[in-house]
């Protein structure tokens, strides 16, 4: 959270258009929503948790990625990322055997980027 409040507006608005365009690549499906919200520590009354419960889930994370004000901003980047963790694990776990070439998953350990549980 700290990285993304020291973007500016634009920049912001950019990132949750990039988590956008990820979450439906990595194929996300509605029954992903439960889970995105509790492991982004929303409450079902958040702007962004409300958008995501409804709808398709190929142009709901548009929409969150379109939210103006800072704090539905901040919101929907906790919410994209826990989106694009759940549905890129499950296909990631889908199709280990042919190999994984998603430059995210190359990220090399750091103390603010620790390395994956197996």
């Amino acid at each position: 959270m700290e990285w993304f409040d020291g973007l500016g507006q634009e920049e912001q608005s950019e990132v949750l258009l990039f988590l956008r365009h990820h979450c439906v690549q990595a194929r996300a499906v509605t029954e992903d929503e439960p889970e995105s919200i509790r492991r982004a520590g929303l409450r079902p009354t958040h702007t962004p948790a409300v958008l995501i419960s409804r709808g398709r889930m190929d142009e709901q994370p548009g929409k969150i990625a379109g939210l103006a004000p800072l704090d539905e901003r901040r919101k929907a980047f906790r919410l994209l990322i826990a989106v694009l963790a759940i549905a890129d694990a499950r296909r990631h776990e889908r199709f280990r055997s042919v190999g994984c070439r998603h430059w995210w998953h190359r990220l090399s350990p750091s103390p603010d980027n620790p390395a994956p549980h197996s």
